[in-house]
Protein backbone atom coordinates (compact mmCIF):
# COMPACT_ATOMS: atom_id res chain seq x y z
CA UNK A 1 0.00 0.00 0.00
CA UNK A 2 1.11 3.64 -0.89
CA UNK A 3 1.39 5.87 1.78
CA UNK A 4 0.76 9.71 1.35
CA UNK A 5 4.55 10.74 1.20
CA UNK A 6 5.34 8.24 -1.63
CA UNK A 7 2.24 9.61 -3.27
CA UNK A 8 3.28 12.77 -2.61
CA UNK A 9 7.09 11.97 -3.68
CA UNK A 10 5.33 10.30 -7.33
CA UNK A 11 3.43 13.31 -8.30
CA UNK A 12 6.65 15.92 -7.42
CA UNK A 13 8.66 13.97 -9.78
CA UNK A 14 5.66 13.23 -12.62
CA UNK A 15 5.43 17.79 -11.91
CA UNK A 16 9.33 18.34 -12.49
CA UNK A 17 9.39 15.63 -15.20
CA UNK A 18 6.45 17.29 -17.62
CA UNK A 19 8.17 20.80 -16.78
CA UNK A 20 11.50 19.89 -17.54
CA UNK A 21 11.19 20.76 -21.48
CA UNK A 22 9.80 24.16 -20.48
CA UNK A 23 12.44 25.24 -17.72
CA UNK A 24 15.32 24.01 -20.87
CA UNK A 25 13.67 26.22 -22.87
CA UNK A 26 13.81 28.82 -20.58
CA UNK A 27 17.51 28.27 -19.99
CA UNK A 28 17.97 28.44 -23.29
CA UNK A 29 17.00 31.72 -23.80
CA UNK A 30 18.78 32.90 -21.20
CA UNK A 31 22.25 31.41 -22.45
CA UNK A 32 21.51 32.95 -25.62
CA UNK A 33 21.62 36.95 -26.53
CA UNK A 34 18.99 38.89 -25.04
CA UNK A 35 15.88 39.67 -27.19
CA UNK A 36 12.95 41.63 -25.82
CA UNK A 37 9.31 40.55 -25.08
CA UNK A 38 6.57 42.79 -23.76
CA UNK A 39 2.74 42.12 -22.91
CA UNK A 40 0.14 44.54 -22.04
CA UNK A 41 -3.43 43.63 -22.23
CA UNK A 42 -4.25 42.43 -25.46
CA UNK A 43 -1.15 42.59 -26.90
CA UNK A 44 2.13 41.57 -27.06
CA UNK A 45 5.94 42.12 -28.52
CA UNK A 46 8.47 40.15 -29.08
CA UNK A 47 11.69 41.79 -30.22
CA UNK A 48 15.14 38.73 -31.78
CA UNK A 49 18.67 38.83 -31.81
CA UNK A 50 18.89 41.23 -35.20
CA UNK A 51 16.25 43.70 -33.16
CA UNK A 52 13.55 42.80 -35.91
CA UNK A 53 10.35 43.36 -33.57
CA UNK A 54 6.77 41.93 -33.98
CA UNK A 55 3.38 43.18 -32.16
CA UNK A 56 0.50 41.17 -32.43
CA UNK A 57 -2.89 41.79 -30.73
CA UNK A 58 -6.23 40.01 -30.26
CA UNK A 59 -9.82 39.91 -29.30
CA UNK A 60 -10.21 40.86 -25.50
CA UNK A 61 -9.90 37.86 -23.52
CA UNK A 62 -13.15 38.26 -21.66
CA UNK A 63 -15.00 38.71 -24.72
CA UNK A 64 -17.38 37.42 -27.59
CA UNK A 65 -15.47 37.43 -30.22
CA UNK A 66 -14.05 34.46 -32.43
CA UNK A 67 -10.43 34.40 -32.52
CA UNK A 68 -8.70 37.21 -34.19
CA UNK A 69 -5.32 39.06 -34.46
CA UNK A 70 -3.03 41.30 -36.11
CA UNK A 71 0.40 41.43 -36.53
CA UNK A 72 2.73 44.10 -37.22
CA UNK A 73 6.69 43.55 -38.17
CA UNK A 74 9.20 45.86 -38.58
CA UNK A 75 13.11 45.47 -38.89
CA UNK A 76 15.50 47.15 -37.47
CA UNK A 77 17.20 50.46 -38.88
CA UNK A 78 16.13 53.84 -39.98
CA UNK A 79 13.34 54.94 -42.06
CA UNK A 80 11.88 51.02 -42.19
CA UNK A 81 8.60 50.32 -43.36
CA UNK A 82 6.06 48.30 -41.37
CA UNK A 83 4.50 45.50 -42.27
CA UNK A 84 1.44 44.07 -41.25
CA UNK A 85 -0.91 41.08 -41.67
CA UNK A 86 -4.48 39.63 -39.97
CA UNK A 87 -5.85 36.39 -39.21
CA UNK A 88 -9.20 35.11 -38.34
CA UNK A 89 -10.71 31.97 -37.19
CA UNK A 90 -14.19 30.27 -36.86
CA UNK A 91 -14.92 26.51 -36.30
CA UNK A 92 -17.31 27.19 -39.17
CA UNK A 93 -14.76 28.66 -41.35
CA UNK A 94 -14.53 31.74 -43.40
CA UNK A 95 -16.58 32.67 -45.88
CA UNK A 96 -15.78 35.56 -48.46
CA UNK A 97 -13.39 38.49 -48.55
CA UNK A 98 -12.30 40.19 -45.64
CA UNK A 99 -12.83 43.53 -44.51
CA UNK A 100 -11.12 45.32 -42.11
CA UNK A 101 -12.47 48.75 -40.41
CA UNK A 102 -10.98 51.26 -37.93
CA UNK A 103 -12.04 54.39 -37.35
CA UNK A 104 -12.07 56.43 -40.46
CA UNK A 105 -10.22 53.37 -42.28
CA UNK A 106 -11.88 50.44 -44.68
CA UNK A 107 -9.83 47.85 -46.32
CA UNK A 108 -11.70 45.53 -48.21
CA UNK A 109 -10.86 42.19 -50.36
CA UNK A 110 -8.49 40.96 -48.26
CA UNK A 111 -8.13 37.37 -49.23
CA UNK A 112 -7.93 34.47 -47.23
CA UNK A 113 -8.35 34.29 -43.20
CA UNK A 114 -4.86 35.37 -43.31
CA UNK A 115 -4.00 37.94 -45.16
CA UNK A 116 -1.11 40.85 -45.91
CA UNK A 117 -2.35 44.32 -45.94
CA UNK A 118 -1.13 46.61 -48.45
CA UNK A 119 1.96 48.98 -47.97
CA UNK A 120 0.16 52.07 -49.13
CA UNK A 121 -2.50 50.77 -45.98
CA UNK A 122 0.16 49.77 -43.40
CA UNK A 123 0.93 53.06 -41.69
CA UNK A 124 -2.44 54.88 -42.02
CA UNK A 125 -3.98 51.82 -40.49
CA UNK A 126 -1.62 51.66 -37.65
CA UNK A 127 -2.43 55.58 -36.46
CA UNK A 128 -5.99 54.67 -36.61
CA UNK A 129 -5.25 51.85 -34.42
CA UNK A 130 -3.62 53.83 -31.73
CA UNK A 131 -6.36 56.18 -31.21
CA UNK A 132 -9.27 53.73 -31.31
CA UNK A 133 -10.53 51.12 -28.62
CA UNK A 134 -11.63 48.28 -30.77
CA UNK A 135 -11.38 47.77 -34.71
CA UNK A 136 -13.62 44.83 -36.77
CA UNK A 137 -12.73 42.20 -39.52
CA UNK A 138 -15.90 41.09 -41.56
CA UNK A 139 -16.70 38.26 -44.07
CA UNK A 140 -20.14 37.05 -44.60
CA UNK A 141 -22.10 37.23 -42.08
CA UNK A 142 -19.25 37.06 -39.31
CA UNK A 143 -17.54 39.70 -37.44
CA UNK A 144 -14.28 39.90 -35.10
CA UNK A 145 -13.96 42.53 -32.53
CA UNK A 146 -10.06 42.48 -32.61
CA UNK A 147 -9.34 44.80 -28.88
CA UNK A 148 -6.69 47.86 -29.14
CA UNK A 149 -5.90 47.37 -25.37
CA UNK A 150 -2.12 47.42 -24.53
CA UNK A 151 -1.62 48.69 -28.01
CA UNK A 152 0.10 52.30 -27.45
CA UNK A 153 2.43 50.77 -24.25
CA UNK A 154 3.39 47.46 -27.10
CA UNK A 155 4.38 49.71 -29.70
CA UNK A 156 6.04 52.46 -27.36
CA UNK A 157 8.40 49.19 -26.69
CA UNK A 158 8.91 48.48 -29.71
CA UNK A 159 10.18 52.08 -30.66
CA UNK A 160 12.17 52.14 -27.67
CA UNK A 161 14.11 48.45 -28.74
CA UNK A 162 14.73 49.75 -32.10
CA UNK A 163 16.05 53.52 -31.35
CA UNK A 164 12.80 55.41 -32.76
CA UNK A 165 11.69 56.98 -30.22
CA UNK A 166 11.37 61.05 -30.38
CA UNK A 167 12.22 60.24 -34.34
CA UNK A 168 10.03 61.57 -36.89
CA UNK A 169 9.81 57.46 -37.96
CA UNK A 170 8.60 56.73 -34.28
CA UNK A 171 5.32 55.00 -34.12
CA UNK A 172 4.12 56.03 -30.88
CA UNK A 173 6.51 58.88 -29.92
CA UNK A 174 7.40 61.09 -32.67
CA UNK A 175 10.13 63.74 -32.45
CA UNK A 176 13.09 65.66 -34.41
CA UNK A 177 15.53 63.46 -33.33
CA UNK A 178 17.40 62.56 -37.12
CA UNK A 179 16.74 58.81 -38.39
CA UNK A 180 20.14 58.62 -38.39
CA UNK A 181 19.40 57.84 -34.69
CA UNK A 182 18.39 55.32 -35.06
CA UNK A 183 19.24 51.70 -34.10
CA UNK A 184 21.12 49.58 -36.83
CA UNK A 185 19.62 45.90 -37.36
CA UNK A 186 22.34 43.35 -35.72
CA UNK A 187 23.30 40.28 -38.40
CA UNK A 188 22.57 37.07 -38.08
CA UNK A 189 25.21 34.75 -35.86
CA UNK A 190 26.30 32.06 -38.04
CA UNK A 191 26.38 29.02 -36.61
CA UNK A 192 28.62 25.85 -38.78
CA UNK A 193 26.65 22.63 -38.82
CA UNK A 194 29.06 20.11 -38.09
CA UNK A 195 27.65 16.33 -39.07
CA UNK A 196 27.93 13.50 -37.36
CA UNK A 197 30.85 10.68 -38.04
CA UNK A 198 30.33 7.09 -38.91
CA UNK A 199 29.78 4.81 -36.15
CA UNK A 200 32.76 2.84 -34.44
CA UNK A 201 32.79 -1.13 -33.22
CA UNK A 202 33.10 0.01 -29.52
CA UNK A 203 30.32 2.65 -29.92
CA UNK A 204 27.27 0.30 -28.79
CA UNK A 205 29.01 -1.10 -26.29
CA UNK A 206 29.76 1.97 -24.99
CA UNK A 207 26.05 3.88 -25.25
CA UNK A 208 24.56 0.23 -23.73
CA UNK A 209 27.21 1.21 -20.35
CA UNK A 210 26.08 4.84 -20.08
CA UNK A 211 22.43 3.49 -20.45
CA UNK A 212 23.09 1.38 -17.59
CA UNK A 213 24.56 4.35 -15.42
CA UNK A 214 21.81 6.53 -16.46
CA UNK A 215 19.11 3.91 -15.74
CA UNK A 216 17.48 5.39 -12.57
CA UNK A 217 17.87 8.86 -13.76
CA UNK A 218 15.49 7.77 -17.52
CA UNK A 219 13.09 5.81 -15.18
CA UNK A 220 12.49 8.94 -13.03
CA UNK A 221 12.24 11.42 -16.35
CA UNK A 222 10.63 9.76 -18.49
CA UNK A 223 6.83 8.79 -18.24
CA UNK A 224 7.69 5.35 -20.38
CA UNK A 225 10.48 4.55 -17.61
CA UNK A 226 12.76 1.97 -18.25
CA UNK A 227 10.85 1.19 -21.99
CA UNK A 228 12.61 4.43 -22.79
CA UNK A 229 15.97 2.44 -23.06
CA UNK A 230 14.82 0.35 -25.66
CA UNK A 231 14.60 3.32 -28.40
CA UNK A 232 17.59 4.74 -27.49
CA UNK A 233 20.60 5.50 -30.06
CA UNK A 234 24.07 6.91 -29.76
CA UNK A 235 25.85 8.84 -32.63
CA UNK A 236 29.46 9.60 -32.51
CA UNK A 237 29.43 13.48 -33.24
CA UNK A 238 33.45 13.91 -33.20
CA UNK A 239 36.63 11.54 -32.25
CA UNK A 240 36.10 11.19 -29.05
CA UNK A 241 32.64 11.98 -28.13
CA UNK A 242 28.73 10.44 -28.69
CA UNK A 243 25.38 11.79 -28.13
CA UNK A 244 23.10 9.26 -26.10
CA UNK A 245 19.53 10.16 -27.30
CA UNK A 246 16.40 8.40 -25.27
CA UNK A 247 12.83 9.53 -26.21
CA UNK A 248 11.06 10.54 -23.71
CA UNK A 249 7.41 11.22 -22.79
CA UNK A 250 6.68 14.24 -20.58
CA UNK A 251 3.15 15.14 -18.77
CA UNK A 252 0.00 14.53 -20.48
CA UNK A 253 0.75 16.75 -23.52
CA UNK A 254 4.77 16.86 -24.61
CA UNK A 255 7.13 14.20 -25.99
CA UNK A 256 10.93 14.75 -25.77
CA UNK A 257 13.98 13.31 -25.98
CA UNK A 258 17.23 13.16 -23.54
CA UNK A 259 20.09 13.94 -24.62
CA UNK A 260 23.96 13.13 -23.07
CA UNK A 261 27.39 13.64 -24.41
CA UNK A 262 29.69 10.39 -23.21
CA UNK A 263 33.82 10.78 -23.77
CA UNK A 264 34.95 7.60 -24.34
CA UNK A 265 38.76 8.46 -23.53
CA UNK A 266 37.56 8.94 -20.10
CA UNK A 267 34.00 6.91 -19.27
CA UNK A 268 32.13 8.68 -16.30
CA UNK A 269 28.79 9.97 -15.98
CA UNK A 270 27.53 11.05 -19.32
CA UNK A 271 26.96 14.99 -19.54
CA UNK A 272 23.50 15.97 -19.70
CA UNK A 273 22.20 18.56 -21.95
CA UNK A 274 20.25 21.11 -21.35
CA UNK A 275 19.19 20.75 -25.67
CA UNK A 276 16.24 18.17 -25.21
CA UNK A 277 14.44 17.02 -28.20
CA UNK A 278 14.71 14.75 -30.97
CA UNK A 279 18.44 14.62 -32.67
CA UNK A 280 18.81 14.39 -36.34
CA UNK A 281 21.67 12.74 -36.96
CA UNK A 282 21.68 14.07 -40.74
CA UNK A 283 22.23 17.27 -39.49
CA UNK A 284 23.80 17.18 -36.20
CA UNK A 285 20.85 19.17 -34.92
CA UNK A 286 18.56 18.85 -32.18
CA UNK A 287 14.77 19.92 -32.42
CA UNK A 288 11.92 20.95 -29.28
CA UNK A 289 8.55 21.72 -29.97
CA UNK A 290 6.69 21.96 -26.57
CA UNK A 291 2.37 22.56 -26.50
CA UNK A 292 1.73 24.78 -23.61
CA UNK A 293 -1.84 23.94 -21.90
CA UNK A 294 -4.40 26.32 -22.69
CA UNK A 295 -6.87 27.76 -25.47
CA UNK A 296 -5.10 26.77 -28.29
CA UNK A 297 -2.81 24.88 -27.53
CA UNK A 298 0.23 27.44 -27.92
CA UNK A 299 3.53 26.49 -29.12
CA UNK A 300 7.13 27.19 -28.11
CA UNK A 301 10.24 25.95 -30.31
CA UNK A 302 13.63 25.56 -29.70
CA UNK A 303 16.78 24.23 -32.56
CA UNK A 304 20.26 23.31 -31.19
CA UNK A 305 23.19 22.73 -33.87
CA UNK A 306 26.21 21.19 -33.14
CA UNK A 307 28.99 23.20 -34.13
CA UNK A 308 32.20 20.95 -33.45
CA UNK A 309 32.42 21.98 -29.96
CA UNK A 310 28.85 22.18 -28.59
CA UNK A 311 25.32 21.99 -29.19
CA UNK A 312 24.18 26.05 -29.79
CA UNK A 313 21.11 27.52 -29.94
CA UNK A 314 20.07 28.86 -34.01
CA UNK A 315 16.32 29.41 -32.94
CA UNK A 316 13.68 30.49 -30.80
CA UNK A 317 10.37 30.83 -31.08
CA UNK A 318 6.59 30.43 -29.78
CA UNK A 319 3.02 31.55 -30.36
CA UNK A 320 2.87 34.06 -27.43
CA UNK A 321 -0.31 34.35 -26.51
CA UNK A 322 -2.23 32.36 -28.51
CA UNK A 323 -5.94 33.17 -27.79
CA UNK A 324 -7.67 30.46 -28.94
CA UNK A 325 -6.04 29.81 -32.42
CA UNK A 326 -5.49 26.08 -32.56
CA UNK A 327 -1.25 25.81 -32.51
CA UNK A 328 -1.04 29.57 -32.78
CA UNK A 329 -1.86 32.84 -35.08
CA UNK A 330 1.43 33.67 -35.50
CA UNK A 331 5.17 32.39 -35.01
CA UNK A 332 7.30 35.25 -32.55
CA UNK A 333 11.42 34.06 -33.12
CA UNK A 334 12.95 35.68 -30.52
CA UNK A 335 16.13 34.38 -31.82
CA UNK A 336 17.51 33.24 -35.20
CA UNK A 337 20.43 32.36 -37.33
CA UNK A 338 22.24 31.29 -40.02
CA UNK A 339 23.25 27.74 -40.00
CA UNK A 340 26.24 27.17 -43.13
CA UNK A 341 27.18 23.64 -43.55
CA UNK A 342 31.42 23.12 -42.24
CA UNK A 343 32.37 22.15 -46.02
CA UNK A 344 30.43 25.62 -47.45
CA UNK A 345 31.86 27.53 -44.14
CA UNK A 346 35.50 26.62 -45.56
CA UNK A 347 35.10 27.65 -48.90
Amino acid sequence: MKTCASVHQNDTRHFLAARAPLLALVAALAASPASAGFQHKDWELQCDNTRTCRAAGYQAEDGDSDPVSILITRAAGPSTPIEISVQVYSEQGVTGPLQLRAGKLLIKDLKGDTASIASKDSLPLVQQLLNIDTATLRAGKSEWTLSLAGIKAVLLKMDEEQGRIGTPGALVRKGTKPESSVLPALPLPVIIAVTPLPARKADDGIGKRALKALSQDIAEQCNEGKEALANASTTRIDEHRLLLSVPCGVGAYNSTALNWIINDRAPGKPEGLEAEGDFDAGTGSISSAMKGRGIGDCWSMTSWQFDGKAFVVTEQSGDGMCRGFPGGAWQLPAYVSKVVPADKAKR
